[in-house]
């Protein structure tokens, strides 16, 4: 497997042939998954996620090219793209995928595109729909992988983390940040902070398949989390606004065919 180090140049060239490939511009590149959060296992890939735009003309065709761009998968590349049209639609849903690629910890392809975007990003961000988004995840994890006698850590993690997430927007009002890290400090009850941080050793030096037994109290936190995140959100108003006519400027003056307003 890469190290961060060796792939931090590796996937800048990757990037670049995939540009040339499609003829495309990318306006930005970051680690996705569990090495954005913080808590990879030793064999964990290389999630690389990037935001693209092509060419304007590329926008009108009769039979459009596809809004995403995804390479074959190995045991060291997963990567993938979205077109900037796709990536400004679900930014008008407010969609939590896009908010952690843009506050990643590990860039590879940094450009001012998202300084550009930031008046979007305050402007779509709608704290109900990220958090029915993020509980989605938790129970769905909880189901289906959390159920039996024994489970892997890294799905702990992944319903553990989604409900972290509820909790900062519950109570920042802001996005989460990426790293489990940040949100365990700010968010996870102190009588859960050494059984997480003794699970976290595990996931962080065992394969991606490890398996254990049932750690009771972390299910338990994650089982009474959602029926009170569930009842925290029947009590909210849908509130987001979007203006339409802001993305569309946005899009057509990053394919330069208007000039900045300001």
């Amino acid at each position: 497997m890469k190290t961060q180090a060796e792939m931090m140049v590796l996937v800048p060239q990757k990037l670049k042939e995939i540009e040339e490939k499609y003829d495309i511009e990318i306006l930005w590149a970051v680690e996705s998954g569990s090495r954005a959060w913080g808590f990879a296992s030793p064999d964990s890939d290389f999630d690389v996620r990037f935001i693209y735009k092509r060419k304007a003309p590329a926008y009108l065709k009769l039979l459009p090219d596809r809004d995403v761009i995804e390479l074959p998968i190995d045991e060291t590349w997963d990567v993938s793209g979205w077109d900037l049209d796709k990536t400004l639609k679900l930014l008008a849903k407010s969609n939590p995928t896009l908010f952690e690629w843009f506050n990643a910890p590990i860039v590879y392809v940094r450009t001012d595109f998202v300084a550009r975007l930031a008046p979007l990003l305050s402007m779509c961000l709608s704290e109900e729909r990220m958090m029915y988004h993020y509980l989605s995840i938790a129970k769905g994890h909880l189901a289906k992988y959390l159920s039996g006698n024994i489970v892997q850590p890294k799905k702990y993690f992944y319903a553990l983390r989604p409900i972290l997430a509820c909790r900062w927007l519950q109570k920042y009002h802001t996005a989460p940040p990426v790293l489990f890290d940040e949100l365990v400090k700010a968010c996870l009850p102190g009588e859960l902070m050494t059984t997480v941080t003794n699970l976290l050793s595990i996931k962080m030096s065992s394969s991606e398949l490890a398996q254990i037994a049932p750690i009771e109290a972390i299910h338990a936190f994650i089982e009474a989390s959602i029926p009170e995140i569930e009842a925290y959100l029947n009590n909210q108003n849908m509130t987001q606004k979007v203006d339409w006519q802001m993305l569309n400027d946005f899009f057509l003056y990053e394919l330069g065919l208007i000039e900045n307003k300001d």
